[in-house]
């Protein structure tokens, strides 16, 4: 087989894998863009050692992660990396009955623990206010960062939102998160009255003759971009005098951290924020910890 024949099969291969993952696991097009673009990557490496990704062993991946760490690549991508080859290899030794997974023992590199950044709750009133619910727009804005924090939604969750999934009278949202798993997240008062005021005032207005099924919309008649939506969030952030990095993600992590700051259980957060795994939840009980001793060491006596 010659080495432009041996990259089509691999992109065929690739492209396989893919569905197969989307079909299992309705991942989002994000996820599946990385582990292509993984694969592809990879691909192209070993079509320049004379190899494909059928007939690579553990020494040529090994090699492959080697030469990305020597390029500067930084532990969560070669992370993810692993990830990505750990799943494709399994998917074909399952698929392959016999074939030999050449990356089952490959381990992915230690990763810092990093703290989920979250606001103070007296940024998260001032970034609640910045929207200028007199106009349309803002009153769509307004309502959406209510939602976000209320809720503690991923940002694609928000801005895919479909209008029927919300529940006025019972006073919640159903979310299709990752892996296309359902959950109900209750609304709260103040972003109950928020969403109701910008379904009465503002939606119609923005839409004009158009038609859409999203909850929230733009001008064009559709649902926001998740890229649209963080430039929303880092203007009002701006106005509201929050001068820090602040993005859709930094309300979810304000969510959680604020909740556990006031006594919520963990495993209702990890209900709430859709975490499937109760270890990645835990996280946020760190945050809330070192806040606690942050408070204690400024108004303590003997702090």
């Amino acid at each position: 087989m010659s080495r432009d024949a041996d990259l089509d099969h691999d992109r065929r291969l690739i492209e396989r894998f893919l569905d197969q993952l989307w079909a299992e696991r309705g991942l989002s097009k994000a996820t599946l863009s990385s582990y292509g673009a993984d694969l592809r990557g990879l691909a192209g490496w070993l079509r320049k050692q004379g190899s494909s990704l059928e007939q690579a062993d553990q020494s040529l991946l090994l090699g492959y992660l080697g030469e990305r760490l020597q390029a500067g690549s930084k532990p969560r991508s070669g992370a993810r990396l692993v990830s990505t080859l750990r799943q494709f290899y399994g998917w074909r030794a399952r698929e392959q009955v016999g074939t030999p997974d050449p990356a089952a023992d490959l381990s992915p590199p230690k990763l810092p623990r990093a703290l989920p950044k979250a606001l103070t709750e007296a940024e998260v009133e001032a970034l609640l206010a910045a929207p200028d619910v007199e106009d349309p727009i803002g009153l769509r804005d307004k309502a959406m960062i209510e939602l976000l924090y209320a809720s503690g939604l991923r940002v694609s969750e928000l801005v895919g939102l479909p209008a029927v999934s919300l529940s006025l009278s019972q006073g919640v949202v159903r979310i299709l998160g990752k892996g296309r798993k359902e959950r109900l997240v209750p609304l709260g008062d103040e972003a109950q009255h928020w969403i109701e005021r910008y379904l009465a005032q503002a939606r119609g207005q923005i839409l004009g003759r158009q038609t859409s099924p999203a909850l929230f919309v733009t001008q064009r008649g559709g649902a926001m971009t998740r890229q649209a939506f963080w430039a929303l969030i880092k203007r009002h952030a701006q106005q509201a005098g929050i001068h820090r990095a602040i993005s859709p993600h930094t309300l979810r992590h304000s969510f959680a951290t604020h909740l556990l700051n006031h006594g919520a259980d963990l495993r209702v957060v990890q209900l709430l924020l859709g975490h499937s795994d109760l270890s990645t939840t835990q996280i946020y009980t760190l945050v809330a910890r070192e806040a606690l001793k942050k408070l204690h060491a400024e108004h303590h006596p003997r702090g």
